[in-house]
């Protein structure tokens, strides 16, 4: 008889492009957004936890929010440091 093992199997568990902790959150959002909606004629609930479920979108390991970190920190936050020097050329070949 054959198992089949993830390959990461300390990788948290994931449904479609979320871990299960955003979809729990996610659901809760749309519920009390959907009771805002009704109520109150709020669409604010929704937009927030329509943004939620957008950045949290995983692809391997890493969410949409993440990349943005990376990417804000990357461009903005921690200088990039370039030095150039010219290298010796080695033995001078003139005669």
């Amino acid at each position: 008889m054959e198992y089949l093992y993830p390959d990461n199997l300390k990788s948290k568990a994931t449904l479609w492009l979320w871990e299960l902790r955003d979809i729990g959150i996610i659901s809760i959002g749309l519920l009390i957004s959907v009771f805002a909606l009704s109520q109150t004629g709020l669409l604010l609930p929704i937009v927030i936890t329509a943004v939620y479920a957008f950045l949290s979108i995983r692809f391997e390991d890493v969410s949409i929010l993440d990349f943005i970190k990376y990417a804000v920190a990357f461009f903005f936050l921690k200088p990039q440091i370039y030095e150039w020097s010219q290298r010796d050329a080695g033995p001078n070949l003139r005669s």
